[in-house]
């Protein structure tokens, strides 16, 4: 998989030539996204984008879906490009894991705009709160959804202090939901690498 820094029709494999990789190249994937996953709690699971994690999310559901149209390859492109980080920001995928259905349903219920409470707290600056959801709106009056995409976007001298090692935190302030866990240092690490 060539990154190139803008994901476009060209630059993705055929998906002749995917499938080839795809049969050599997937553990190392697998472990590229265990590295950016951070846990908050027992329930949320937020998953820390990539170029790498997009483009094999497309091509991954090119290969499902059996897409080699220059039309539906686009509209993949453009459903989840914006995903990728742009040099000021970390972009995520964030998960409210309940394997209960019942549960499940009360506990969406309890944290409609848990989207909103989610901050990086980069070690000597004030939190930076979660712009979710750009996209569309995944919550009504009654739940939340289970899946929310959260941009965290840094001011430059935020984005020197990750470059330059400093500490963070994920967290969470939403009343049903109070969590925080500082990133490790090897995902920290895989992160400062989406900051230009």
């Amino acid at each position: 998989m060539q990154l190139s820094g803008h994901i476009t029709r060209e630059s993705l494999m055929t998906l002749e030539a995917y499938s080839k990789w795809r049969k050599v190249h997937v553990p190392e994937i697998i472990a590229h996204r265990k590295l950016r996953s951070v846990r908050l709690g027992d329930h949320v699971n937020v998953q820390f984008e990539s170029e790498t994690t997009i483009r094999y999310q497309i091509q991954e559901m090119l290969r499902i879906e059996k897409i080699f149209e220059e039309e539906g390859i686009q509209d993949e492109i453009e459903a989840y490009a914006p995903l990728v980080p742009d040099g000021k920001n970390w972009k995520a995928t964030m998960l409210l894991e309940y394997v209960e259905i019942n549960e499940r349903k009360r506990e969406l219920a309890r944290l409609i705009g848990i989207e909103d409470r989610m901050f990086v707290e980069v070690e000597g600056h004030p939190r930076v709160y979660a712009i979710a959801d750009e996209d569309l709106d995944r919550e009504n009056g009654e739940k939340t959804s289970a899946v929310h995409f959260l941009r965290f976007e840094f001011t430059d001298v935020i984005c020197a202090s990750i470059k330059a090692g400093a500490s963070a935190k994920l967290g969470c302030d939403h009343t049903n939901y109070p969590s925080h866990v500082e990133i490790c240092s090897d995902t920290l690490a895989s992160l400062a690498g989406d900051i230009s």
